[in-house]
């Protein structure tokens, strides 16, 4: 192989990625060979990062977001010689990905998932594969550069990130939603890197596909360059080189290329996109790059040094020189030193939940959930400055207005109220991104609308981010706005995700609690689900306290007397009802018991002695009360139980008439508690 270094170099990670697509008979062989010139360039001569600190704040992220071509990246950490980072955040000597790992690609355990995932393979800057995800998450992570460079100096923060795109991640509706908010914002140190090959998995993009990408980038505002060969590292390194130098606009770079590039059968074709070329095509692909045809996960002499010599230590040199920044940064400011070293452990400030409100009992004119809401997160705000908040076009429908916080916008990077727009998508994905910068993100919409933020949603718990999603007028008794708004679904579809606690609080004092829940984490995220109507505040000297939450369910009310013989368990503005309910049962003598079950995820992580305390098995009379799905309460009632829930969707009037067409009616809850409990007793007998 008579090469040079470079060309070595770029031919080692094309064939380490066919090696391992072909070992494993699955995967996707044909961007990695298109692409690892680009990647080469980007890695060697541009990005500012540092192979031995990975988890190093200031470090240039790059998301893979055309997550099929993972091997590209693998090859890459590989290569560079990434060093793994444990679960606390220490760099260990270990590498990231060994040639081992590589040989195992989407093998059980392996650190060569089928596609990146982050917190699993160091260097994997998010979780990407469903198309379109990294790009969105990207917009965020550019987001939080920016206000960490505007609030604490950009002689500290100031880094890049680019997120690599095919033409599948620009057709998905989250790449225009992100590319518009990041273009409003005038993200200028995003690039995004759209492999233009025409290939998809039908075939031809040409068969769905006629958009004038570049047209509709300089549309959105953004700087648009175009490299008419991806093997060209000069032309590339110029495109870099104006990104860098660009300002007030975020950049997108056309980069031509030919899919399953040197391959004599398969090159752009769609067969090079998801399949392995087959052991044949593998050999003639690599005598086509001089390569010996027989050799397999051959990296030759000299590559690995390569990329330590270049990436490696300009790398070690911009860590150094940032080291020293902070250093003097610390000496002089502790207070914000101290705020970003508890920021990278994901620590919270003494005292943080100091000033919390507690809300005084008002069953009369009550509290929405969502105003308690607002008053809590002010509070956190206050002690909290690495707190975001965002809503889309919903600011103070969702109360989520934070008093005395700028607006995050161009020019005050440092705002911590984020206008979303109407980009639920791309505000769940953006927030996902700032939260692996380690700001503490929320934003927020009806809870109708989360299905349009649900794939987003779904990778910030996959990659347990804590992320508040937070969701508002949750139920049929928003009224008026009728069934296109009156969630009945999202609530059973939000509890089916794993790693995401989904808590509906009854009352004011129930949502200090489940904020508390929400801050006090490290990992997983949490959707709040809150009403747009009024609710009593109970009288805690009545009911119980409403620290139960924290235990995900608790004994509300208990009879006077003796133990229940029925069971009524409820979430948010429901709760109520069964409160209601449970006040006449008593003056018929029927002895019953109010659950308030705000987030089924941790109740269910309690352990069985405190569930059975709860839900006595031997109490089989029991009813659900919750607008919304009956799907999954049957865990809860059992064979003899009840669950007044929504099997259609709801109408529009007033939220009262609404709820009493249903049958969410303090009557209709206790005709239905009577008849349960009628049954179970005459079962017994």
């Amino acid at each position: 192989m008579t090469q040079d270094i470079d060309q070595l170099a770029i031919n080692t990670i094309r064939t380490l990625s066919m090696d391992a697509v072909q070992k494993a008979n699955s995967g996707h062989p044909g961007t990695p060979m298109s692409l690892a010139p680009v990647a080469y360039e980007l890695w060697q001569n541009h990005l500012r990062y540092d192979p031995a600190n990975p988890v190093w704040p200031n470090r240039d992220r790059f998301v893979l977001s055309a997550g099929h071509a993972s091997m590209l990246l693998y090859s890459m950490i590989f290569l560079a010689g990434v060093r793994k980072v444990d679960e606390d955040y220490n760099v260990t000597d270990e590498p990231a990905c060994s040639l081992e790992e590589i040989e195992n690609f989407r093998q059980l355990k392996s650190r060569t998932p089928g596609h990146p995932e982050y917190r699993w393979t160091t260097g994997v800057e998010t979780t990407t594969g469903p198309l379109g995800q990294g790009v969105g998450t990207s917009a965020g992570m550019a987001m939080a550069s920016k206000w960490l460079g505007a609030t604490y100096g950009a002689e500290l923060f100031d880094f890049d990130v680019y997120a690599l795109a095919g033409d599948g991640c620009l057709q998905e509706g989250i790449s225009h939603e992100a590319a518009s908010l990041a273009g409003h914002l005038k993200l200028d140190n995003l690039c995004w890197i759209f492999d233009n090959n025409h290939i998809s998995i039908d075939g031809d993009t040409a068969l769905a596909f006629s958009d004038d990408v570049l047209s509709r980038f300089e549309g959105y505002g953004w700087n648009v360059l175009r490299v008419g060969d991806a093997n060209d590292l000069a032309l590339l390194g110029r495109a870099f080189d104006e990104f860098k130098a660009e300002t007030g606009r975020p950049t997108l770079i056309v980069v031509d290329s030919h899919i399953g590039w040197g391959s004599p059968n398969k090159q752009d074709t769609e067969s090079a996109h998801g399949e392995p070329l087959g052991e044949e095509e593998v050999e003639l692909t690599k005598e086509a790059y001089g390569w010996p045809k027989d050799a397999k996960f051959l990296v030759p002499d000299g590559v690995r040094e390569r990329f330590d010599e270049v990436i490696g230590k300009r790398g070690a040199e911009a860590h150094s020189a940032w080291v020293e920044r902070f250093d003097e940064f610390k000496s002089g400011n502790a207070e914000k030193a101290a705020e970003l070293e508890m920021m990278q452990r994901r620590a919270l400030p003494d005292g943080w939940d100091a000033e919390l409100p507690s809300f005084e009992a008002d069953e009369e004119k009550g509290l929405a959930t969502r105003k308690a809401s607002n008053k809590v997160q002010n509070a956190i705000a206050e002690r909290l400055p690495w707190l975001i908040a965002g809503s889309c076009d919903l600011t103070d429908s969702t109360s989520v207005r934070l008093s005395d916080a700028d607006q995050y916008e161009p020019g005050s990077y440092d705002g911590r109220q984020v206008h979303f727009g109407i980009r639920e998508h791309a505000a769940a994905a953006a927030c996902s991104g700032m939260s692996t910068a380690k700001l503490r993100p929320l934003w927020s919409t009806y809870l109708t609308f989360s299905d349009y933020g649900k794939a987003a949603i779904r990778l910030s718990a996959q990659m347990e981010l804590p992320v508040v999603h937070l969701f508002t007028h949750d139920s049929i008794g928003l009224g008026e706005d009728g069934p296109t708004h009156q969630p009945v679904e999202q609530l059973a579809g939000l509890r089916a995700m794993p790693h995401l606690d989904v808590i509906r609080p009854a009352d004011a004092n129930e949502v200090v609690e489940a904020w508390k829940i929400a801050l006090d984490r490290t990992h997983c995220p949490v959707a709040m689900v809150m009403t747009r109507q009024n609710v009593p505040v109970f009288d805690r000297s009545r009911y119980a306290s409403a620290e139960g939450v924290q235990r995900g369910g608790y004994v509300l009310a208990d009879p006077e007397d003796g133990e229940p013989e029925l069971i009524l368990i409820a979430t948010g503005s429901e709760v109520q009802l069964a409160l209601g309910a449970h006040e006449r049962l008593a003056g018929e003598g029927i002895r019953s018991r109010v659950v308030s079950l705000p987030c089924w995820e941790i109740f269910e992580k309690q352990d069985r002695s405190y569930r059975d305390e709860v839900l006595p098995p031997d109490v089989t009379a029991r009813v659900a009360i919750e607008e919304a799905s009956p799907l999954g309460w049957e865990r809860y009632v059992g064979r003899e139980g009840a669950i007044m829930g929504m099997s259609t969707f709801g109408q529009s009037a007033p939220f009262a008439d609404v709820e009493a067409e249903f049958g969410f009616t303090v009557d209709n809850v206790t005709e239905v508690a009577r008849e349960v409990a009628e049954r179970a007793a005459k079962s017994t007998t």
